[in-house]
């Protein structure tokens, strides 16, 4: 992986070489157990179906008259676009399940028209990049999907566990940037009263937030209401997403044509590093890594809440050189054994893994959203202005890592009223 390989080659040939060097030609034979064993899920089914869903509602326009609508309600407060912007974040991360969707689309939209009013350049691009990792814990959230893939979970009990750290994130982000331009209003300067609506005109530009509003509450409402699988509640978020496309008149061949290919080259390559991982986790674990893990903690009298803090630690090491996906299958099939084993809940867990990876998207040197941001960003700011203005954010991210690690009732009380 330092070499530049791509992971699941990596995966594949590290895993194919320690086989055959421990067990000889049979070991071999763990990659083909191994690739059934990981195709054989119908959750995976939803993967493609969501990844469609946020293609198609990214490409037909919504986040522009979100944005539209943040503006009017929100632009005569000090910092409100800030605000609204993490509010735009949270509702296309709750339609497109990635963190890439929002970070792009609203360095594209959002990003310009902040600083056009004077908003400080640092607060802007940290605001969006940070919203824009909220798609990692509001469900539909692909890496969730993955990550009960991978550890055997219950997809609905992960998105109902996720939705409340999510929230709460998103209005740890609202508070500080309010905060911000309270103290310090050239931060985040409120429109001039030319540039006012009336509450007739506010009221109309509500009409914006129904349809996207309404297929994320169809969606999510099925999978942690039990009315739906995951899969099944994809294929309505698809159609949905289609509908919604159509209704605006956006939707073409053109459309079709991008969001198709683009969904079969991600989704083929999830499956590829899925394959890969299964297998060389098989080899790790046959190897005795839990054992010699298991062993370390014994020996070293740690306990189990310094075992966690200990893996929390990796991961936030691990995302500043690896990405998401990665750390996910390279870590969570020998975590989450050791984590069960310690006696903690296997779903809180999984919020402190998905938060930890909102950290890794922004932090320096190889973190997503930075470089989408620096795709979208004029010229006027440079990589520094952006790598600081996540600083500020990624310490939140701590903030709200460490609220669920003491208060684990943040992310377990919904799951646990509801299942």
């Amino acid at each position: 992986m330092a070499m530049g390989a791509p992971l699941a080659l990596a995966l594949m040939i590290s895993g194919m070489g320690s086989a055959y060097v421990m067990f000889g030609p049979g070991g071999v034979d763990l990659l083909l157990a191994s690739a059934y064993s990981a195709m054989d899920n119908f959750l995976l089914v939803s993967l493609p179906l969501f990844i469609f869903m946020g293609l198609v509602l990214e490409k037909s326009g919504i986040t522009d008259d979100l944005f539209g609508m943040i503006h009017k309600l929100m632009g005569s407060v000090p910092g409100g676009l800030g605000v609204g912007t993490v509010l735009i974040c949270a509702l296309i991360a709750a339609m497109a399940g990635v963190s890439g969707a929002a970070t792009v689309s609203l360095g594209i939209i959002a990003l310009p028209a902040m600083l056009k009013r004077g908003y400080h350049k640092r607060l802007v691009t940290g605001t969006i990049m940070a919203g824009g990792a909220l798609g990692f814990l509001i469900p539909p959230s692909v890496l969730m999907i993955v990550y009960a893939f991978l550890a055997r979970e219950s997809v609905g009990k992960l998105f109902a566990a996720g939705l409340m750290p999510g929230l709460m994130l998103a209005g740890i982000y609202m508070i500080y940037i309010l905060i911000r331009c309270r103290l310090n209003p050239s931060l985040g300067p409120a429109t001039p009263p030319e540039e006012r609506y009336t509450t007739r005109e506010k009221l109309q530009s509500l009409r914006h937030i129904i349809a996207p509003g309404l297929l994320v509450v169809t969606v999510l409402g099925c999978i942690i209401g039990g009315v739906t699988s995951p899969s099944e509640a994809s294929a309505v978020g698809a159609a949905g997403a289609l509908l919604i496309a159509t209704m605006r008149g956006k939707l073409s061949w053109g459309l079709l044509r991008y969001v198709m290919l683009s969904t079969t080259k991600i989704t083929g390559m999830l499956i590829w590093i899925a394959i890969a991982a299964v297998f060389f986790s098989r080899i790790y674990m046959g190897l005795g890594a839990g054992m010699v893990i298991s062993d370390m903690i014994d020996d070293f009298s740690l306990s189990p809440y310094t075992v966690i803090i200990f893996m929390l630690f990796s991961f936030f090491l691990l995302g500043m050189f690896l990405d998401d996906f990665a750390i996910l299958f390279i870590t969570v099939p020998l975590y989450v054994p050791i984590v069960r084993e310690l006696g903690f809940d296997t779903t809180w867990f999984a919020v402190l893994f998905i938060l930890s990876m909102q950290s890794a998207y922004l932090t320096p040197p190889f973190g997503y959203n930075l470089f989408y941001m620096r795709s979208v960003a004029p010229k006027s700011i440079t990589i520094v202005d952006i790598y600081r203005s996540a600083l500020p954010f990624v310490a939140l991210q701590i903030l709200g890592l460490a609220l669920i690690v003491a208060y684990p009732s943040i992310a377990l009380w919904l799951p646990g009223l509801l299942f």
